[in-house]
């Protein structure tokens, strides 16, 4: 597995990546806690699939980023909620089963709860070697060219003065800020969105990914989308929500079938 040392660039870390069981699964955008179409049954779901996971068979669980909607993790305070899904993401860890996670651009404050669980995080763009394949990973905000004023807003998010002064904030008013904020985000935009391939950023940073060192297929999501498609003789993967209905990515690497959910 290579990994950069920062988003875009940078030195690369190596990590042995030695596949011993065939499976690996990738999923993104369940936005948990969202208050929209029904959050607890989209939590149940989300937690079915994990359960669903066969650990003597999986070698890896990818989560893709926004898995929560909103997430903030103080020193001492971690969001309330979500124990069901915590726990079978231990039971999968507890079989054996890696699971990765990359921050989305919901999910961005995550410091160092996840790591004490078992989890590791990654980041985009992510290079990662399953059995005789090679994939490009991550959540997909800010790739590509072009996006200025969401790449200043997201360059905000991650700044760490800007993060260090809103946990001064009481945890009951940042959590109704942010809840509030990534409702009406989501609320003010078509929940079915249609990926424009070749004019979108990503696409294109896909291209220019694919020229300088080529991979087997990019699995991305973010954009809400799911879609298909060639890219420089590669594969471009987007992973929809889980909104509106599960969505997920399951790869074999004995039979190197990759299955669409």
């Amino acid at each position: 597995m290579v990994c950069p040392l920062l988003p875009g660039g940078g030195r690369p870390y190596l990590y042995p990546c030695l596949v011993s069981r065939p499976l690996s699964y990738f999923v993104s955008d369940v936005h948990l806690g969202l208050q929209v179409n029904d959050p607890a049954a989209r939590e149940a779901r989300f937690t079915a699939f994990l359960k669903g996971i066969d650990p003597s068979r999986t070698e890896a669980l990818y989560l893709l980023g926004d898995i929560w909607d909103f997430w903030y993790e103080y020193r001492d305070v971690v969001p309330k909620g979500y124990v069901r899904v915590l726990s079978a993401l231990l039971s999968l860890m507890d079989g054996g089963v890696k699971v990765y996670f990359f921050q989305g651009n919901h999910d961005i404050w995550t410091y160092r709860y996840f790591e004490e669980l078992g989890m590791v995080r990654l980041v985009q763009p992510c290079r990662v070697s399953i059995g005789r394949r090679t994939f490009c990973l991550g959540h997909g905000d800010g790739l590509g060219p072009g996006m200025r004023g969401y790449k200043l807003m997201r360059g905000a998010f991650h700044n760490r003065v800007l993060q260090a002064l809103f946990s001064t904030l009481h945890p009951w008013l940042a959590f109704r800020l942010g809840n509030g904020w990534s409702k009406r985000s989501r609320l003010g935009k078509n929940l079915s969105y249609t990926f424009k391939g070749a004019d979108e950023p990503l696409y294109r940073f896909c291209e220019s990914y694919q020229a300088a060192t080529p991979v087997d297929y990019f699995i991305f999501g973010h954009y809400h989308a799911r879609e298909d498609m060639p890219v420089a003789g590669a594969r471009l993967l987007l992973l929809g929500d889980w909104i509106t209905a599960p969505n997920w990515i399951q790869y074999d690497s004995e039979t190197e079938q990759l299955l669409f959910q």
